[in-house]
């Protein structure tokens, strides 16, 4: 399986999101952080649950937990299904960067690929203070949503 595991510390990528440029440990600082991936923009699946994300923000953030999403789109296209989230999801904003990966370079140096699909999946990784990953989660089935509850109290 190729990229990270837990303990290994994530790489230090320069990612482009709906927020900018910047390199993943800047983005960390320091604090724990919920970096999590969907295959594309627009699925019913992943707008779920970007939408349960946005919707359980304020619950990370009173913990001091950054979220950080994911997608196989560009930025021009996560914005546009930010819309379509925030409409879905009655009263809650993504406020989330969300990663662009157009060309699926940054979802195998991540490890966030669907072992069965060979492709980008919807996965988890909970990132420590010190840029490793301490949990991990890949989705292989789609019909099953990420309860974003347990991973708060996680």
């Amino acid at each position: 399986m190729p990229g990270i595991t837990l303990g290994d510390t994530v790489p230090n990528l320069e990612v482009e999101t709906t927020h900018g440029k910047f390199k993943l440990h800047d983005y960390f600082a320091d604090s724990w952080t919920v970096l999590f991936s969907h295959p594309g923009d627009f699925t019913p699946v992943c707008t779920t649950e970007l939408g349960a994300m946005a919707k359980y923000a304020h619950e990370f953030d009173k913990r001091g937990v950054k979220l950080l999403g994911l997608s196989c789109d560009d930025v021009q296209s996560h914005k546009d299904w930010i819309k379509d989230i925030e409409a879905f999801t009655h009263g809650s904003k993504v406020k989330y960067p969300i990663i662009a990966d157009p060309n699926k370079e940054i979802i195998p140096q991540l490890n966030m690929i669907d072992p069965i699909e060979n492709g980008p999946s919807r996965a988890l990784h909970i990132v420590g203070p010190d840029s490793k990953v301490i949990i991990s989660y890949i989705i292989t089935c789609m019909i099953l949503l990420v309860n974003f509850g347990f991973v708060i109290y996680r």
